[in-house]
């Protein structure tokens, strides 16, 4: 997620950082109940497949496909309980589970009260069940205890979904969280054609689906036809048209592109996808500018698959499909053996020699292929195999707490012992690409701009991995450094519609220079590519279009709507959408958008910090100030939030309770440069020592800033100190910069050492920079 808007220190500012809104799953179809069921009766479900695919059909049904939602009954109880559960607790309550006979329930006890929630679900079954009781308003929500299939026993489901980053803990959600909420959140891999039937008005669901599990239809389309026209042929005709989409047929992404809507972490951009259409005409994709990932691209959340199967050199060959280990039930075909017969023929030679390639005897468990290069972890008591097929790089758990498959075995060890084995077998080099990839990642995320040239090279560099390449780009939107446009202007023509995306967001705001790549980008041929690129010229002032551009820009913003949309109960879509329209300046419809979301998810303060921004824009400082109030009930920390609340009551006049916010802001986000800078600027009147320290560290955070410089060297001389004035001025002028108010205090500071040549020279640069930006807009 990104950040909110910001003031600026001179004006409410339009500057916007963009939250994606990111999830886990699929998007709800806005359905009314009528149209759900016209479009339920296409679906056949998966009991009409018997009479001729009885076979296939026993297979699916036992699968974790078939039975990835079951009804909780008896059935289902004597097969998988053994009992209930003793108390287990969770914050202030306690809970335990009762199973009798057929009927299950969680109990949650505070002091002296018992509620129960009865469950009506179970989804999952690989690793863990989970349980949903009806709720309120239509809701299936996740309940609070969750079973563990192979430890075979109840734990606190919440809990295990922390995740511990290397420089802090993540939050336990309550269970009663609309992130856990089955409607919106978890239902699309684990039922078959789900109409949400979302009422946004009474923020009510009535949510219905044709078959729990994976059905047949949700890989073959509606199978309505097919059946129709095979029960009219003598038995065991095959009709010339099937009138369902065969797998068959499939390319190698096709097939691939089949199974990532369940097995991918991404943002949906429509309802509609099926079977053998491109993933990035229905999706985006997540990458490692999400903390669900270490820099070096491992699983630390939950990620499904499909972004580290994309950093796969197997991937990448186009001649693996999930297919060749997989069956269409999701069983492993390589089961019952060794499991290295899975890598043939690619890489014959080396499964031949595996004592020699991996260093461990033949047939024990690390002389197999997928012990080293699919490694599994565990999330939330979930196991999960790494589809990078990246090799073990203990250096990386070294530096970034990353897992490696030497010690997932090897548990005894240290990383740095399993380090010094793989550098003796394999060389110095070995680990090195990992290293460099992970290392620039991870002072993207912080902010460290210290290597932006190399950043820069790895994303203009086609042959460079592509989740890499798009992680980088989405994580320089934190980086105001004007060197980056010519970078991501050249990344709008990778090939790769991911990278093409990101790119064409990462360009919004830099109309000057980018405003014809970016309306070439919304005809591109991928509809990700498209409404990024139209969201990115949603700020771009309608009438500085003629028709032209404008006939190829209108279509595409119609799309990215359209995209937003499609989910109307996540908070998210809303605040994207609120966003849009401010830029479009469309200032009813935008605070109606942010006025959706905050209701949705009142702890969302995003919609409340924008909203603020706008409210200032149109002269309603009140509301502004109310709207960043509320906000800083639900995060009394927030950087942003603070930081513009500052900038509010310092125009009331308020310069004791503006420097309390602005402290506020540093403190939690201690790069936050404009911060610094406006903490500055607004100590000089009276501390100007003070001024001069977070002037210059807002100048060190932000070198390249010639506001930042200039302010900094205006407090210098203030100071006395000409010298260290001019230092700071001189890289301004030397390199053209421009900024006219910097030419004329370094001239002023010269003249006043008696430098006149100097002074002239600098005069000079000032007129020929300005005849030139004359001529340029002639």
């Amino acid at each position: 997620m990104q950040e909110a808007k910001k003031f600026s220190l001179l004006g409410f500012g339009v500057q916007m950082l963009f939250a994606l809104g990111l999830c886990l799953n699929n998007a709800a179809e806005a359905k009314q109940e009528s149209q759900s069921t016209a479009f339920s009766k296409q679906y056949t479900g998966s009991r009409s497949c018997i009479k001729c695919h009885k076979s296939f059909y026993k297979l699916w049904s036992t699968s974790h496909h078939g039975l990835a939602m079951q009804a909780f009954s008896a059935e289902f109880v004597r097969k998988e309980f053994a009992g209930g559960s003793g108390e287990i607790v969770v914050g202030k309550k306690r809970y335990r589970a009762v199973i009798d006979g057929e009927n299950g329930w969680i109990c949650e006890r505070r002091g002296d009260g018992e509620k129960r929630y009865a469950i009506e679900h179970a989804m999952g079954g690989k690793n863990v069940y989970y349980f949903l009781t009806p709720m309120q308003r239509g809701r299936l929500q996740v309940l609070p205890l969750a079973y563990d299939v192979r430890k075979k026993e109840w734990f606190n489901a919440t809990a295990s979904m922390i995740r511990h980053f290397g420089d802090a803990g993540d939050e336990r959600l309550d269970w009663t969280d609309s992130a856990l909420t089955f409607n919106t959140s978890c239902y699309s891999c684990h039922v078959s054609q789900l109409s949400s039937n979302y009422d946004l008005a009474t923020d009510t669901y009535k949510t219905v689906w044709v078959e729990s599990g994976i059905n047949c239809d949700t890989c073959h389309g509606p199978c309505l036809e097919h059946v129709k026209v095979c029960e009219q042929l003598p038995e065991g005709d095959t009709p010339d048209d099937l009138k369902l989409i065969s797998a068959k047929a499939f390319d190698t992404k096709q097939t691939n592109d089949s199974c990532t809507p369940c097995h991918a972490k991404t943002r949906p951009l429509t309802t509609t996808y099926k079977p053998g259409e491109r993933f990035f005409d229905h999706y985006d994709l997540v990458t490692l500018e999400n903390r669900d990932f270490y820099p070096d691209g491992r699983d630390l959340g939950e990620n499904y698959t499909y972004t580290l199967w994309r950093m796969s050199g197997c991937a990448k060959s186009g001649k693996l499909d999930c297919m060749h280990c997989h069956t269409s039930s999701g069983r492993y075909r390589f089961e019952n053996t060794h499991g290295n017969g899975a890598c043939f023929p690619c890489h014959e030679k080396l499964i031949k020699t595996a004592a020699e390639h991996s260093h461990h005897a033949v047939g024990s468990e690390g002389s197999k292929c997928v012990s080293c290069h699919m490694a599994q972890t565990e999330f939330a008591r979930m196991r999960r195999s790494d589809h990078s097929m990246l090799p073990p790089s203990p250096a990386a758990t070294m530096k970034y707490k990353s897992p490696n498959a030497c010690n997932l075995c090897h548990k005894d060890k240290t990383p740095e012992w399993a380090d010094k084995w793989v550098r003796k077998w394999y060389g110095d080099n070995y680990q090195s690409k990992t290293l460099y990839r992970a290392g620039l990642v991870d002072e993207a995320r912080k902010s460290n701009w210290s290597r932006l040239a190399k950043m820069l090279d790895y994303i203009t560099d086609e042959d460079r991995d592509e989740i890499y390449v798009a992680s980088l780009i989405r994580l320089l939107r934190a980086c105001d450094d004007d060197r980056k446009w010519p970078a991501l202007r050249k990344a709008l023509k990778n090939s790769s519609p991911l990278v093409r995306s990101a790119a064409a967001d990462g360009l919004a705001g830099n109309f000057a220079a980018s405003r014809n790549a970016l309306l070439t980008a919304t005809e591109d041929d991928y509809l990700v590519v498209r409404i990024q690129a139209a969201n990115a010229l949603s700020g771009y002032p309608r009438d500085r279009l003629d028709s032209s551009d404008l006939k190829r820009l209108n279509p595409a913003s119609t799309e990215f709507e359209t995209s937003l949309k499609c989910r109307p109960d996540d908070t998210y879509s809303h605040y994207n959408l609120g966003n849009y329209y401010l830029n479009r300046g469309r200032p009813d419809k935008a605070l109606e958008c942010f006025r959706i979301s905050s209701k949705l998810r009142p702890d969302n303060i995003l919609p409340l910090v924008n909203a603020s921004v706008l409210y200032a824009q149109l002269g309603k400082a009140l509301k502004a100030e109310q709207s960043l109030r509320r906000a800083l009930e639900v995060e009394p920390e927030n950087a942003e939030a603070n930081f513009n609340l500052a900038l509010l009551v310092a125009e009331k006049g308020d310069k004791g309770q503006a420097e309390k916010c602005l402290q506020t802001a540093l403190n939690t986000h201690p790069q936050f440069a404009e911060a610094a800078y406006n903490l500055g600027v607004l100590l000089a009147g009276d501390r100007i020592d003070e001024a001069v320290l977070w002037c210059d560290k807002a100048h060190q955070l932000r070198p390249n800033n010639p506001k930042y410089a200039y302010t900094l060297a205006w407090f210098l001389n203030e100071c006395g100190d000409c010298d260290a004035a001019a230092g700071k001025l001189e890289p301004i002028v030397n390199e053209s910069v421009a900024y006219p108010a910097a030419y004329s205090l370094l001239a002023e500071i010269y003249r006043q050492q008696g430098k006149h040549d100097k002074a002239v020279q600098v005069y000079q640069r000032a007129a020929a920079l300005e005849n030139g930006a004359a001529g340029a807009g002639k």
